[in-house]
């Protein structure tokens, strides 16, 4: 029998996935089940960009240029204008099937197998499987929850650099932990990148959700490292728009931009019925974003408060995207994860969380925490929160126990 290649027998499990068998079991058996561990929005895509695709007069759905429509470049390039992006043009701009196609096709451009990549870790789980995809090795810096996952030192950056170490990485603001990274933290990255000649590669797909009057700062803004960074991005999460699978890879470096544009001629073109629905997006009336971005806001506010209230659970208050990161008070999160699908449950409801550990590259972090994306209405939060709480008490695994009416101490 032939064997299947080490790549793929290398590439992780997704971690916001695994957990799925136990869910679809779950549902069998009548439970209801909240979904936390995916950022899935269940705000409604904006009606106009689904119009423009049942409107489109097409005789043939044919392929598109590879680097995507020139109009919606076009318009990509008025976008990124409006947020403090200036000095691109329509071919700074490839558009990518997702942002994962766009992450994938610029670590085969910029780096070669056995190279190295600096990540600030928790971070989101398939940056793994794209740096087994290609040969890359991720070399993780832990960020701290007490912290509320800030950028490291930048001398722990320095301490593990090496002739490998070609690029740093980061979601800014962040999936999984939140975090909104502070132009006086990029400006620390710049300097580094520009000491050792690294690229800065930059996931900026949840660019608009900020909070508490933070501001966010593209990395393209920022000069003199123009050569070293490249953007991801993607319409999933702002327009609500998952599976419509349009992202893009942007970028001053022309080397670069070429390099992807090979890429993107060998998979002929991203899905036209989709570009259409993305261009579209971006003709979207202002306040669709600025009341998703309030709704957002406040489900953050509810999971937060749910949160602190319960017994031995630490969490940081998180400035961007849609999700937390939380420690639990139980030995294993995914052993927990698993066991709220299979043995728990409150009036036959219960909830779904990504355990933390797949978060992570360093051996055995991340066994107490879980991401909790609050994708979900007000209503349903608050039931996800109950379920949680009820869980938490009851929970054989759990390492606190209650010694009085507010006193707690480890198991």
């Amino acid at each position: 029998m032939p064997n299947i290649a080490n790549r793929g027998s290398n590439m992780p499990s997704s971690p916001i996935r695994k957990l799925v068998p136990f869910a679809d079991a779950a549902k069998k058996k009548g439970k209801q089940i909240f979904h936390l561990n995916i950022g899935q929005p269940d705000i409604k895509t904006p009606k106009s960009a689904l119009d423009a695709v049942r409107q489109a007069d097409l005789e043939v759905v044919a392929y598109s240029h590879s680097a995507g429509f020139a109009s919606y470049r076009e318009k990509l390039v008025k976008y990124y204008e409006s947020f403090g992006v200036t000095g691109l043009d329509e071919d700074n701009f490839v558009v990518t099937t997702g942002a994962s196609e766009a992450i994938n096709f610029t670590m085969m451009s910029c780096l070669n197998p056995g190279d190295e990549m600096i990540v600030p870790e928790p971070f989101y789980a398939n940056y793994n499987g794209f740096s087994v995809a290609a040969g890359v090795e991720v070399v993780p810096i832990t960020a701290a929850i007490e912290t509320g996952f800030a950028l490291p030192p930048i001398a722990d950056f320095e301490k593990v650099i090496t002739p490998k170490t070609k690029a740093i990485m980061i979601c800014n603001p962040s999936n999984p932990t939140g975090y909104l990274y502070s132009k006086k933290e990029l400006e620390a990255l710049k300097e580094i990148v520009t000491k050792h000649d690294l690229f800065l590669f930059v996931d900026e797909v949840y660019r608009e959700f900020c909070y508490d009057g933070k501001a966010f700062t593209s990395v393209l803004s920022l000069d003199g490292i123009e050569e070293n960074v490249v953007v991801f991005d993607s319409i999933s999460k702002r327009y609500s728009a998952c599976g419509a699978r349009i992202g893009a890879v942007v970028s001053k470096n022309k080397a670069v931009m070429d390099t992807v544009m090979k890429f993107a001629q060998a998979r002929l073109s991203p899905p036209t019925l989709a570009q259409i629905l993305a261009e579209a997006t971006l003709d979207v009336e202002a306040n669709y974003l600025a009341e998703a971005i309030t709704e957002y806001d406040n489900r953050r506010k509810y999971v937060i408060q749910r949160l602190q209230n319960m017994e031995g659970v630490i969490t940081p208050n998180p400035g961007g995207a849609f999700y937390v990161f939380v420690k639990l008070p139980v030995d294993n999160t995914e052993v927990f994860c698993k066991w709220l699908l299979e043995d728990f449950d409150l009036n036959g409801k219960t909830l779904m969380m990504a355990p933390g550990a797949g978060f992570y590259a360093s051996e055995g972090l991340g066994l107490q925490e879980a991401r909790i994306a609050y994708v979900l209405n007000l209503e349903d939060l608050k039931t996800a929160m109950d379920c949680l709480e009820a869980a938490l008490k009851v929970y054989p695994g759990r390492t606190i126990k209650t010694v009085t009416g507010n006193r707690a101490e480890a198991v």
